[in-house]
């Protein structure tokens, strides 16, 4: 008899390419990774009340490897059920489970929006959870965003635990990084307070967006560019290449901004 799934039904409410932003990092960022394996097996966790993300998900990353297989989990069978009518392309599938990833071992895993509507305390039992049963050199990424995806956040994780994460938000709508805050994952977003790394972070982004508001003359992209040059500058390890922070994005390794509650044990 199968496990009985880990986690609890959520609100489960999407939107049509709510999720485009972290789709794009995934291909850019782990697209070697699908490439390399033999069986590029990715599982959307918590797809919600409708299957449209794992479709999307899936024809995104078809473009990067054309044999992926996507298996979007779900607790509630209610909404399997509802799925298999649009499991039509070759290598999209729907099935029931949890944080325990049904049995799967997949190379990447995306659990969006999911967490978020859990305590606190309960991330890192989910984040061991899912890390536990990747294929070997397999990720989770796992954040949140805002109802139509210009506001979003995720960490990366491996075997190894939490190793970045990532801010990103549409740059023609953001009136302040600070927005941001609002949208981070569940590890982060009760930590936004003085005295806590990503309180810092954030703080340091929104004054330097503050100071470059001479740059909106030629548009919120060159304004975001000023913004995270600075930031890099003060010392913060932001990675990538420009390429990526015009697109919205920036990456900083985990350590930099984990709870202190977490650094110090």
């Amino acid at each position: 008899m199968p496990a009985r799934p880990q986690g609890e039904i959520t609100r489960g409410t999407t939107n049509p390419n709510r999720l485009r932003r972290v789709d794009r990092w995934i291909a850019a960022r782990l697209g070697g990774t699908l490439r390399d394996v033999p069986d590029p097996l990715v599982v959307d966790l918590g797809y919600g009340e409708s299957p449209v993300t794992t479709v999307e998900l899936h024809s995104r990353l078809t473009a990067v490897r054309p044999d992926v297989r996507v298996v979007g989990l779900e607790i509630d069978p209610a909404r399997v059920a509802a799925a298999a009518p649009v499991a039509e392309p070759p290598g999209l599938t729907f099935a029931r489970g949890g944080f325990e990833l049904a049995g799967l071992r997949p190379v990447v895993v995306r659990a969006f929006n999911v967490l978020r509507q859990y305590e606190e305390a309960a991330v890192e039992v989910a984040w061991r959870t899912m890390t536990a049963a990747l294929a070997p050199g397999g990720a989770v990424v796992e954040g949140t965003c805002d109802e139509l995806g210009r506001l979003a956040s995720w960490v990366l994780l491996d075997a190894a635990g939490p190793q970045t994460l990532t801010l990103a938000a549409k740059l023609s709508t953001l009136d302040t990084p600070a927005t941001l805050a609002e949208r981070l994952p569940k590890a982060l977003i009760h930590r936004n307070v003085p005295g806590e790394p990503i309180h810092a972070l954030v703080s340091a982004l929104d004054d330097a967006w503050r100071d470059a508001a001479p740059y909106a003359t030629f548009g919120p992209r060159q304004r975001w560019l000023r913004t995270v040059s600075t930031v890099r500058a003060a010392g913060w390890p932001i990675e990538d290449r420009p390429a990526r922070w015009r697109l919205g994005e920036i990456t900083v390794r985990w350590q930099t901004v984990a709870p202190s509650y977490l650094t110090s044990r």
